[in-house]
């Protein structure tokens, strides 16, 4: 009896370009020993009501469109703690998550990674009851990509999130908080913070700093305060751009954190909106998914999900003589 493949992809994510190669797609995973079972996303949250109800009757979950429509089949599997390993084959405007894991932008070519590929474990955010892929964030430009329309994205792609970005600079909100964890407590103002597990966000990548690892059990974390000078932005500025030292800009790595404000503040979650929160438990699950990926020396793991389970394997039966070895 060939494997059972539940596909799942959203129809309007990048200018609808999945629907020119849906069928050398489907003959791909079929060529690939698979019973193909399609659903294209209805509307909003849709994928996440099919994952949660059927991603378990299945040997594997592909999603197809940008990173919010993984984060929302991950979630519904999560919600269930269904540990069914997943595909994604990229069709967003901007995909970062897909490129931290150098998935091919060719949807063929992404198809056949996940026929041929084998399973890797990344770490998941866990955000209150809710979960991330890659980021939850808030504050200047966030809201910027669930606020900027549909079509508009579809036709400008990328540039879409850049000119409605562009319209904030001059109107700055911050927020007072304090953000506690292991490695750092901090207080103030802060006009934008991130919690992420991506080598970029936004396109950008000098956002997340160096040597990101998807599966290390740790987020990169940035926090960056309200400046109050010109001299202050220029400071962030060049260090966003040129990777410049600024106390202006607290970064860090850490396995969980808990961000207090004193105010409900709009989050983000993988580029969707997230809802208010005066206050949010952040916690890295480590390895809490399987992502099908193609052997490439470039993806940011540190192994496969078959090297990781000999390793337990190993670790146990060491114990176990251990444990049985009289001392």
């Amino acid at each position: 009896m060939g494997k059972k493949m539940l596909f799942i992809f959203n129809p309007r994510s990048g200018k609808g370009s999945i629907k020119t190669r849906l069928m050398d797609i489907l003959d791909i995973f079929v060529k690939g020993g698979y019973e193909v079972t399609v659903h294209p996303t209805q509307a909003y949250m849709d994928g996440f009501k099919i994952a949660r109800k059927k991603a378990g009757e299945y040997d594997i979950v592909v999603a197809s469109g940008g990173d919010g429509t993984l984060d929302e089949i991950v979630s519904g599997m999560l919600r269930v703690d269904c540990t069914t390993p997943v595909g994604y084959i990229p069709a967003g405007s901007t995909n970062d998550f897909a490129n931290s894991l150098h998935i091919s932008k060719n949807m063929l070519q992404a198809a056949t990674d996940i026929v041929e590929g084998v399973p890797h474990a990344f770490d998941v955010g866990k955000f209150n009851q809710d979960y991330f892929v890659y980021i939850a964030a808030f504050g200047l430009f966030t809201d910027v990509s669930y606020e900027t329309n549909q079509d508009l994205k579809n036709i400008l792609g990328h540039a879409a999130y850049i000119l409605e970005g562009t319209q904030r600079i001059f109107n700055i909100k911050s927020y007072k908080l304090q953000v506690i964890s292991e490695e750092v407590n901090l207080e103030g103002e802060f006009i934008f913070g991130m919690v992420s597990n991506s080598t970029s966000v936004g396109g950008f990548k000098k956002l997340t700093g160096p040597d990101v690892m998807l599966d290390d059990g740790v987020f990169e974390v940035m926090f960056i305060r309200m400046p109050k000078t010109l001299l202050e932005l220029n400071e962030i500025i060049a260090s966003l751009v040129g990777g410049n030292d600024t106390k202006m800009i607290e970064a860090f790595k850490t396995s969980s954190l808990t961000v207090i404000g004193e105010e409900e503040i709009p989050w983000t979650l993988d580029g969707e909106y997230g809802g208010e929160h005066d206050r949010v438990e952040i916690r890295n699950l480590k390895h809490a998914v399987k992502i099908m990926l193609p052997v490439n020396d470039k993806v940011p793991l540190i192994n496969n999900a078959n090297e990781m389970e000999n390793i337990e394997e190993k670790e146990q039966e060491e114990q176990k003589e251990q444990e049985i070895t009289p001392q």
